[in-house]
């Protein structure tokens, strides 16, 4: 048996599972491979096929190419590049990974206080032989919004209410219950638009939540608003 990990940029697949444990060939693609022929070309003799996220798709002309391939394994469990109708019609078994939200939650807490606090420019500064020229903003009493509020939202919405802020939220399906519960009050988007100092999204990529932000949304923001 042959497996393939596509875009594995860190070079860390191998040392997350016991590989050693299957008998199989594996080999690890640490960068982009080209375009869909060159794709196919390079994945011909595989029949098991790991993608790294949504880094390469899998749309089904390509899948249809892959007349060798009979797993295709996601990490995490929603990969919206698989053409999923195709892999079944070939017969491929689907299937994704167990994993947590909190990276993605730290990662959103890293970006919120690198923007409000200035880090990158006072790096840069430092760097230069500067020394803070740049004055920050206090994340207390500023308005944190969240569009969705599911696991991730929620987990983004705690650390907002420790940092005292106001915590807003909205999704379609999103109730004042459900959000009371993160710690976070329900209004309409536009509300959240016109009034969050940050605004930030975890709601899943669907045909529903797909140009949910546009030109009108962004220009309700404030000028100052992240």
């Amino acid at each position: 048996m042959k497996i393939a990990i596509l875009d594995d940029y860190q070079n860390v697949a191998l040392d997350l599972a016991d590989w050693g444990r299957l008998d199989a060939a594996t080999t690890v693609f640490n960068g982009p491979i080209g375009d869909e022929d060159a794709i196919a070309a390079a994945l011909a003799d595989f029949e098991v096929i790991v993608c790294m996220r949504e880094r390469t798709p899998m749309p089904g002309s390509l899948i249809n190419r892959l007349t060798n391939l009979k797993l295709l394994i996601t990490t995490g469990m929603r990969n919206r590049s698989f053409d999923l109708d195709a892999a079944k019609a070939r017969g491929v078994t689907v299937c994704g990974t167990q994993g947590g939200g909190s990276p993605t939650s730290e990662l959103t807490w890293a970006l919120i206080l690198g923007l409000m606090k200035n880090l990158p420019k006072d790096d840069r500064s430092m760097r230069n032989g500067e020394w803070q020229p740049h004055l920050g903003l206090d994340l207390m009493g500023k308005t944190l919004g969240l569009l969705g509020l599911g696991k991730l939202g929620e987990a983004v919405a705690k650390v907002g209410v420790a940092f005292g802020m106001d915590v807003i939220a909205w999704s379609q399906n999103l109730t004042d219950e459900r959000a009371a519960e993160a710690g976070a009050r329900r209004v309409e988007k536009d509300e959240l638009f016109a009034t969050a100092d940050v605004i930030s999204i975890h709601l899943v990529l669907s045909d529903r939540s797909r140009g949910l932000v546009g030109a009108r949304e962004l220009g309700l923001m404030k000028p100052d608003s992240f």
